[in-house]
């Protein structure tokens, strides 16, 4: 598998504060990754590490490959786009002169591609009205068209609906879908929006007190987020007999407890049992998503 985005035990100290503590993560080409973490977590400090504005106390960060100690890297570096934090927008320019100041950083040879920009971010109406009179999720929008401005193919969000009302956060979430559907670039998202996360991402790091705990795939998390119905029965082998007749997928824990997963029919498994001289001593249901998932693994709230 090709990944753009690769650390290797990074650490990054600020005095005797370990913001990162040997973090490790893998960012596959093509994917939308979710970074999930609590506030103060190193969510934000590693997408600095990652374009460039910081440096790691310790550890390897490579980009496409290439190591950040490598000359090379400056080059790799130019494939990202980011908003980290806030928007680097001029709240005094319309959306086209915002554009057209970072073409001239970026020393692009012409502006003919930012009408193109602004209709795929849907800003193309906007004419001359100035940045501080767009709503929050119109300079979110604006944001990320400044970061596609030198065409990368790795777009890096920290934080990309926050503060958003639900229109903005559906405008953004289709936005995201379109660059990573239409256009294959792949993207990474910190965000506190568990359930937006959701219906984005193909893969997920759960990061907490500056280490990656868990790298998932969105499809390893919909098995292990499945509807699973707990029950205690007098005899396991019993259960496994009916169950596999049954044609249901479980896992027994022990001589009296199984995992049943999927959707069952409680009333018509007691019968069943009770014919086979099984005696069902309690059923418990449970459903995990995104958020009941990330606070079982790292514990507590999601915010501290």
């Amino acid at each position: 598998m090709e990944y753009v985005l690769q650390t290797n035990a990074v650490r990054k100290e600020y005095g005797h504060f370990k913001a990162l503590n040997g973090l490790s993560m893998n960012v596959p080409k093509g994917s939308i990754y979710g970074f999930v973490g609590k506030n103060g977590s190193g969510k934000t400090t590693l997408i600095r590490l990652a374009c460039g504005l910081q440096q790691p106390t310790e550890g390897e960060i490579k980009i496409y490959g290439v190591g950040h100690r490598d000359r090379a890297v400056y080059k790799a570096r130019r494939r990202i786009g980011a908003v980290v934090e806030t928007p680097s927008i001029y709240l005094d320019m319309t959306a086209e002169e915002n554009l057209k100041e970072q073409y001239r950083i970026l020393g692009m040879p012409s502006f003919d591609d930012i009408g193109a920009l602004l209709h795929l971010v849907g800003l193309e109406n906007t004419g001359k009205k100035k940045a501080r009179n767009f709503s929050l999720g119109m300079r979110q929008r604006l944001g990320i068209a400044i970061a596609l401005a030198g065409n990368p193919d790795f777009l890096i969000l920290d934080e990309p609906v926050n503060g958003l009302d639900p229109q903005g956060i559906v405008e953004i979430r289709e936005l995201i879908l379109k660059l990573n559907h239409e256009h294959g670039i792949t993207v990474l998202i910190s965000s506190h929006y568990l359930d937006e996360l959701s219906k984005l991402a193909t893969h997920f790091g759960f990061i907490d007190r500056g280490k990656l705990v868990k790298e998932i795939s969105a499809a390893e998390l919909e098995v292990a987020c499945r509807k699973c119905t707990e029950i205690t029965v007098s005899d396991t082998k019993i259960l496994s007999r009916v169950l596999d007749k049954m044609g249901l997928d479980y896992s027994i824990k022990s001589d009296t407890h199984a995992e049943i997963y999927g959707n069952i029919n409680v009333t018509d498994l007691t019968l069943k049992l009770f014919g086979e001289h099984c005696s069902v001593q309690s059923v418990n249901e449970r459903n995990e998503n995104l958020e009941t998932f990330y606070i079982n693994l790292v514990g507590g709230d999601k915010d501290e």
